[in-house]
């Protein structure tokens, strides 16, 4: 395979080759209107340092073409990522790996529950603030943008030159509405904010300052959200349930596989050092061959590797009893 075409390497060395993205196809084109020059990119974040180690070589030796040239087709083509695969197999980390590696800043987290929305992704407007507020002796209203701010999938459709990278974890937790609610600001790359289309507090030129993410502030004019670099939008899910078909055709599907034994090894060495592969080669075979066709998690990998650097270091026998323990199968895994 050429890796000449691919954006994205996984290999973990940030670098600008996301100015080497070609124009998008016609019919995946947007023109939001920038609102200034790109912000300058902020240092990896806590967040993103947890889940790729202080290395960030997690996905440097992923070894499967087929994953890259997914990830990148999704990246060419302005589409939503969609990550299937078992609890614990590196799906939300892709999208630190990706922002870390294309130098695309923080990535904005959208975490999943049962009652989520898909105004939760977008916005929130804080109206019962807004009323208390004006109820207080001698305040004035200080305008709508004051009481709205920016979800993370709202902040990441800013029109910019760059996209943002935005995770929607675990997308199968939701309601079973939200994945058809997500269809139409997925397709059209914007949104509009119904309080600001009904204000009358917006400027002459139809414009008001918000809140977003990133605790910054954004301008919206006319009430509507409209991306000009469509957001690298990953969404994972855990297979709880299946989608439906309008959303699978919009996305990009990459099911992560039970990790192998290579990239057990550069999990290890990203959280615990280029050596630590080998150092716990024991412990990564024990991780694969117990209870074959079981449900384990790779952080169960490292949980083990940490705990027995302190434990059970002069007596292989407790060392491996301590492994097993914290490496029980979790359930069985998929067919």
């Amino acid at each position: 395979m050429t890796s000449d075409w691919l954006i994205y390497q996984g290999l973990s060395e940030p670098h600008d080759g996301i100015t080497r993205l070609p124009p998008p196809p016609p019919w995946r084109a947007f023109d939001g209107e920038p609102a200034g020059p790109p912000p300058p990119v902020p240092a990896l974040d806590s967040a993103s340092t947890r889940r790729l180690g202080t290395s960030q070589g997690l996905f440097a030796a992923r070894g499967l073409p087929d994953e890259l040239e997914l990830i990148n087709a999704a990246l060419y083509l302005r589409r939503p990522l969609l990550i299937t695969g078992d609890p614990g197999t590196g799906k939300s980390t892709l999208a630190h790996s990706i922002a870390h590696e294309l130098n695309l800043g923080r990535v904005l987290q959208w975490p999943v529950v049962s009652r989520s929305s898909l105004r939760d992704g977008l916005y929130q407007y804080d109206a019962i603030g807004r009323l208390q507020e004006s109820q207080l002796p001698g305040s004035t209203d200080a305008g709508i943008g004051r009481y709205l701010r920016l979800g993370p999938l709202g902040t990441a459709l800013l029109p910019s030159e760059r996209p943002r990278v935005v995770l929607i974890d675990e997308l199968d937790k939701g309601d079973v509405d939200l994945p058809n609610d997500l269809l139409n600001v997925l397709e059209e790359g914007e949104f509009s904010i119904p309080e600001l289309v009904r204000s009358r507090q917006a400027d002459a030129a139809g414009t008001v300052t918000v809140l977003t993410e990133d605790g910054t502030s954004a301008a919206i004019a006319d009430g509507r959200v409209r991306c000009r670099a469509f957001p690298v939008v990953v969404m994972t899910s855990n297979d709880e349930r299946d989608f439906p078909a309008p959303l699978l055709r919009r996305c990009i599907h990459l099911d992560i596989r039970t990790p192998s034994a290579d990239r057990l090894a550069s999990m290890v060495q990203a959280h615990f050092g280029s050596a630590s592969a080998e150092e716990n080669e024991d412990i990564i075979e024990r991780f694969l061959s117990a209870s074959p066709g079981g449900l384990r998690a790779a952080d169960q990998l490292l949980n083990a590797i940490y705990l027995t650097q302190y434990s059970a270091q002069e007596d292989p026998v407790g060392r491996e009893r301590l492994a097993d323990l914290l490496m029980r199968p979790l359930g069985p895994g998929r067919p």
